[in-house]
Formats: structure tokens, sequence, C-alpha cells
């Protein structure tokens, strides 16, 4: 959703750091993880791989990530073409949302910007096992359309993670304005390219009409 639909400004670098710093000074995680090759849900699945997060370290870490979250999803803007995109494609297919976001912050960005009613399913941490880059948020989007399979479904992002769960899930995966050497180097290797996002079009064909 974030720099796909929405161009928002989360601190992903922030929230990264100050949930790493809240874990280490719990000790539940050591000093010296590199912040190069972690991202704020591969740090997350480190803590709770632990095993030692009580419930009251959990909410209080989900707490700082989601105030990042809300701080930086106010007055968020879509992506130029996004609305035209989803207002488009809405009663044509399925359409769902996997955000690693808190689904309230999810929620206010995509009612304040008007395009929430287009989407059948969104799903945010709180419906995952395990954040993006695991498959669980697209798998329960699966879960949710039984009648169709991983193959009839396209998944558009900008990150790795994106890529990785997608991929994961068995549903293909379309870069947008990705960085595509660092995803490669990370094991994912798009269906596609693209540099706007009614683009994405192009790869639905014959499902749609434009």
């Amino acid at each position: 959703m974030d720099n796909t639909l929405l161009h928002s400004s989360i601190d992903f670098g922030a929230m990264k750091r100050d949930i790493y710093a809240f874990l280490c000074h719990h000790r539940i995680l050591p000093q010296g993880l590199s912040m190069d090759t972690h991202t704020t849900s591969t740090i997350i699945a480190e803590a709770m791989n632990t095993g030692q997060l009580s419930e009251d370290l959990r909410q209080a870490m989900w707490n700082i990530a989601k105030e990042h979250e809300m701080r930086g999803m106010m007055g968020a803007e879509l992506e130029a073409g996004a609305s035209e995109l989803v207002q488009h494609l809405h009663g044509q297919m399925h359409l769902a949302i996997v955000t690693n976001n808190a689904v309230e912050a999810a929620m206010a960005a995509l009612e304040e910007n008007r395009i929430a009613q287009y989407f059948d399913l969104i799903i945010g941490r709180e419906a995952m096992g395990l954040l993006k880059p695991a498959p669980d948020g697209y798998l329960e989007v699966l879960k949710h359309f039984p009648h169709t399979s991983p193959k009839e479904w396209l998944s558009v992002g900008d990150a790795w993670v994106d890529g990785t769960a997608s991929e994961s899930a068995g549903i293909p995966f379309i870069a947008y304005r990705g960085n595509i050497a660092r995803m490669n180097s990370m094991g994912v290797f798009p269906l596609a390219e693209i540099q706007h996002i009614e683009e994405v079009i192009d790869y639905l064909q014959p499902r749609i009409t434009k």
C-alpha cells in the first residue's frame, strides 16, 4: 500500500531503529544486528522467534510502529493514477490490500482519500501470523476467495518484502518503481516492472476491458 497506492511519509528507518532500540533495551534482541539487511518486519520476526516477548512488551512494540504509521499517514496522498485505476477495476475483479501497517492507520488514509470502498478486503498486520516478507497476508487473501487460485491474482508492490511474500504464496508479482537490483539480490524476480500504476492493466488482459 505504501508508495504503491498511497504516497505516505512514514519514516520506516526511524520506525525500525526505535523498535530495535526498544527490543534491545528489554533484552529481547542483542545489540549489533545489521540495520542494512533488516527491515522493521524482519526485526519483529527475530523478536517473536525468541519466545521472550510478553503480551505487554508485544503490545508496546506494536504501539511504536502504530505511532509512526499514524503520523506518516496523516495527509498521505494517492499515487498518480491510483484512484482512476481502482475505480476502473472495481466490480470487474477482486481487489485486496495486504499491508504490514495497522489496519486502523491504513483505513484512515484510504478513507481520507475516498478509495476504501473500492476494495473487497483489506488485510492489516492484525490478520497475519507473520508480516511480509512472510506470505501470511497473501495466504489470508486466498482463504477469503477460495474459488480463486494464486495464479489468477497479481500483486503489485515497491519493495522486496512484497515480492518475497507474494511469490511465496504463489502469486505473480509486479514491481512498481522498485529497486530491481535490490529485489534480485533478495531472490525476487518480478513478472514485470512498471513506472506508472495504471500500467498494471496491461497485465490483467483479457480479464478486463480498458
